[in-house]
């Protein structure tokens, strides 16, 4: 006899918005964003045949300490969101966030704390901090934890450190570049080959990244010899990277990150492409 499907969709961007979190940061580019609960996300799961949702804030995560952010209010949405994996832990999972715009050893012990108390998935982090994307040497002592540890840490794009286009909000244009800059940032800084255990999830499909990595890697090869000896450890390195699908199911957009690829070398994870009223 038939029986209807149980849902086995894993939403792993999905965005969490704690009211002390959201009524300090605001939405990107202005305006305040929209309320959160967990029963209005359960029903919207349940609609959409989502079993899990790993929570985790958005952009322009954890502001600095002197913004009223910093490791106290870190702790504070970990721990609040900690308890709603607690409550539905069939349904719920984790991406901690950590201060990095404070002290590096400040994102360290959250970073701990959070995977090691309160059983966090992994870490969510933005594509830059005050301009440093995560290839910056300030960003080694967290990486090389979470490498000891082969933690997931989920990359979301962020405001660049320019000038928006037109004054546009920055997801429409900046939110896959910023993608795409960090992402290379990480491969030719060596970021990914030194710590080669963390699987980072790059968020939108990667930005622009599947369209453009050879042309990044040859180039970067042609112009920068002393520093890309080898085009193919630098491709290798762009492909180990993770990518989620949200806003980027358009057909070409699906097909550069499964047709293009050959499938032992394939970094997808699709995932559906569905929010909640928000704004990634």
């Amino acid at each position: 006899m038939a029986t209807d499907a149980k849902p086995a969709r894993i939403d792993v961007h999905h965005h969490a918005l704690p009211p002390q979190w959201a009524q300090l940061t605001g939405m990107p580019g202005g305006g305040e964003l929209p309320k959160w609960s967990v029963d209005s996300t359960l029903e919207f799961m349940d609609t959409r045949g989502i079993a899990t949702a790993i929570m985790s804030v958005s952009a322009p995560g954890i502001p600095g300490e002197s913004d009223g952010g910093g490791p106290k209010l870190t702790r504070e949405l970990n721990e609040d969101l900690a308890s709603v994996v607690r409550d539905y832990p069939d349904r719920f999972g984790l991406f901690a966030s950590v201060p990095l715009l404070d002290d590096i050893d400040d994102a360290v012990r959250e970073a701990v704390y959070a995977l090691d108390e309160l059983s966090a998935d992994g870490l969510v982090v933005m594509s830059n901090y005050a301009g440093a994307y995560l290839g910056d040497s300030r960003f080694a002592p967290l990486w090389a934890e979470l490498d000891h540890r082969r933690t997931p840490v989920f990359i979301h794009p962020t405001e660049p450190g320019l000038p928006l286009i037109h004054g546009l909000n920055p997801s429409v244009v900046e939110y896959p570049a910023e993608t795409t800059r960090n992402a290379f940032d990480m491969a030719f800084t060596g970021t990914i080959a030194r710590f080669p255990n963390v699987p980072f999830i790059l968020s939108h499909a990667g930005g622009f990244l599947p369209y453009a990595a050879y042309r990044f890697a040859k180039t970067a090869e042609t112009w920068h010899p002393d520093q890309v000896a080898d085009i193919d450890i630098m491709l290798d390195q762009m492909r180990s990277f993770y990518f989620d699908t949200a806003l980027s199911t358009s057909g070409l957009a699906t097909y550069s990150t499964t047709g293009i690829c050959p499938p032992r070398t394939r970094p997808v994870r699709q995932r559906l492409a569905l929010h909640q009223g928000q704004r990634s």
